[in-house]
């Protein structure tokens, strides 16, 4: 690693203590992004399910999610001081001890049955997941070449979005094809017997989950990982320190919102997906057989995810998260408008567009930030409180119409296709090195 020019002219990649090669560490690391990704996405299957079982509507449905995201926002710096604190490998596996707790938690929730409950119960696996969330990106995104960390990102949260193809088939066969709710025909009404048993359909799933979480906390705390420090920071005298700002990257200033506006995207898309196809206009499905498509617009992320890894290594970052904004937008346009097939494909299809944008924005937004990488990153996470904003998307769903209400959808990622022509270009930028 080269040496900095001043005390303040400073690396922005973290320096590594022995451990395992980093080929092994973000093998280790792909199992992590497969998790989230794949309890995330059992929401989508929850949902429906759940506004069944406790007669909601779409916005008391949605508010399920917000309180899922709204973790993000209460948890992301606490994440942040943890893992200055006890380290990265530790908070891994801190992390992966709460979401066991929260998946627990679904058990009594199921039983009793309660909505409250329930609502905590997802709130502790959230704050977990934000945990993992908060020191696994950066640590794959500086474990390598600067020019390639966008590439290395989109790559392991491809392995994200397998969790998240594989959850829809999961939570058809154990949550929505064990339940009355979800193998019943479009306006069937469920009686209070139907409802309770519905309810504790969810007990063995978060067992499973609970089990496997536990599991992969043993194996991540075994595991010789590198422990990374930011050398930037001891170099940095507690003086120059206080000289040095966040809101002077551009970049980051811009990526926040970028990450806030795209999960509000995202998450209204998947969330309302099952009920989407539902609809008599579009395809008439029951939620089982919706989920199953769900399994395909995941699936679209999964390898948009793999397909995006290689473009970047052919062109820029910018340039790929453009074309995907682009994209997205006009298949937003064609859902909300169209009818039957090809909105249901449209709706489908957005996946492929919408798999680059994280992963893309993330590390754009954390480029150059040198000795403040880490709290970079943090802001970057807690705005995936966005995705809390689904509740908005809920209530134009109740007022306007479901298929009207992706209108929303569409205008996020006119945001995603300014950030990604002029709000991305880094201002202030550190000097970049490669680690490992």
């Amino acid at each position: 690693m080269p040496a900095p020019l001043t005390t303040a002219a400073v690396s922005a990649a973290p320096q590594t203590s022995p451990g395992a090669s980093p080929r092994a560490v973000l093998s280790l690391l792909t199992s992590l992004f497969f998790t989230w990704g794949f309890i995330t996405v059992i929401n989508n299957t929850l949902l429906p399910h759940l506004r069944s079982v406790f007669d909601l509507n779409y916005t008391q449905t949605t508010l399920i999610e917000s309180v899922w995201f709204i973790a993000y926002f209460f948890a992301s710096i606490p994440s942040a001081r943890l893992i200055e604190r006890i380290g990265y490998q530790k908070s891994m596996v801190f992390g992966l001890g709460m979401m066991a707790v929260g998946a627990l938690l679904m058990i009594p929730a199921a039983r009793l049955p309660s909505y409250g409950v329930t609502l905590c119960a997802l709130f502790v696996i959230a704050c977990g997941i934000t945990l993992l969330q908060v020191s696994a990106n950066p640590y794959v995104a500086v474990l390598g070449s600067p020019e390639t960390a966008s590439s290395r990102l989109n790559l392991v949260q491809a392995f994200n979005s397998l969790g998240a193809t594989l959850a829809p088939l999961f939570g058809a066969y154990l949550i929505l094809g064990r339940s009355a709710s979800g193998t019943a025909e479009a306006g069937h009404v469920l009686t209070q017997a139907e409802k309770l048993a519905d309810a504790q359909a969810v007990q063995l799933p978060y067992l499973i989950v609970a089990g496997v979480l536990v599991i992969l906390a043993l194996v991540i705390s075994r595991f010789p990982m590198p422990k990374m420090h930011h050398g930037a920071t001891s170099r940095v005298s507690d003086t120059e320190r206080e000289k040095l700002s966040l809101w002077k990257h551009r970049n980051l200033v811009f990526g926040i919102p970028a990450i806030f506006i795209y999960l509000i995207a995202e998450i209204g898309v998947a969330n309302l997906f099952i009920n989407f196809t539902g609809q008599p206009e579009i395809g008439g499905l029951s939620h089982e057989q919706g989920a199953h498509y769900l399994f395909l617009l995941w699936g679209g992320m999964l390898v948009g995810r793999f397909v995006g890894a290689w473009a970047m290594n052919k062109t820029t970052a910018e340039r790929v998260l453009a074309f995907c904004a682009i994209g997205a937008f006009v298949v937003m346009m064609i859902a909300a408008l169209g009818t039957g097939s090809v909105a249901m494909w449209a709706l489908i299809s957005v996946g492929l567009f919408h798999s680059v944008m994280f992963p893309t924005i993330f590390t754009l937004g954390i480029k150059g930030l040198g000795p403040m990488t880490e709290e970079g990153a943090g802001l970057l996470i807690m705005a995936i409180a966005g995705g809390a904003l689904v509740v908005v998307q809920g209530w134009l769903a109740d007022t306007v119409g479901l298929q009207l209400s992706f209108l929303l959808t569409a205008a996020c990622e006119l945001y995603v296709l300014f950030y990604a022509l002029w709000g991305s270009k880094a201002t202030n930028a550190f000097p970049e090195a490669k680690v490992g």
